[in-house]
């Protein structure tokens, strides 16, 4: 065997051995594929909230998780009768107040939204 064979099989070992490692950790992490507005079946009016959340709401709040960043989580938030950290109704009104007023630690977006735009959001803020 020349020196050549072994410096080659000691490459496709360390291959192997590099190839599993990243194979086991692979399961444990939660990183999910981000879905299209096609695949999560959203209509236009909702994309165009998508949008708007992703460039204003996503840095606070996770869309499809109940754990929050530095705000709550949003999934199932129209599915709750009162909103989990405020106690408040869980319906347009208010949810739409907050967006437009903002509360605690949540600025307020009605000096950067316009009325449409809430609406939009709102629409996508249904979809979780």
């Amino acid at each position: 065997m020349s020196n050549n064979d072994c410096g080659y099989e000691r490459m496709c070992w360390t291959l192997i051995v590099l190839a599993a490692l990243a194979l086991s950790v692979a399961p444990g992490c939660n990183v999910e594929r981000r879905k299209s507005d096609a695949e999560l079946g959203l209509n236009p009016q909702q994309a165009a909230g998508r949008k708007i959340y992703d460039h204003d709401c996503d840095r606070c709040h996770e869309p499809y998780s109940t754990k929050g960043k530095k705000g709550p989580g949003l999934k199932g938030m129209f599915r709750n009768k009162y909103l989990r950290l405020s106690g408040l109704p869980a319906n347009d009104e208010r949810v739409s107040d907050i967006i437009r007023l903002g509360r605690n630690e949540m600025p307020a977006f009605s000096q950067t939204l316009s009325q449409r735009q809430i609406e939009d959001l709102m629409a996508y803020l249904h979809t979780l």
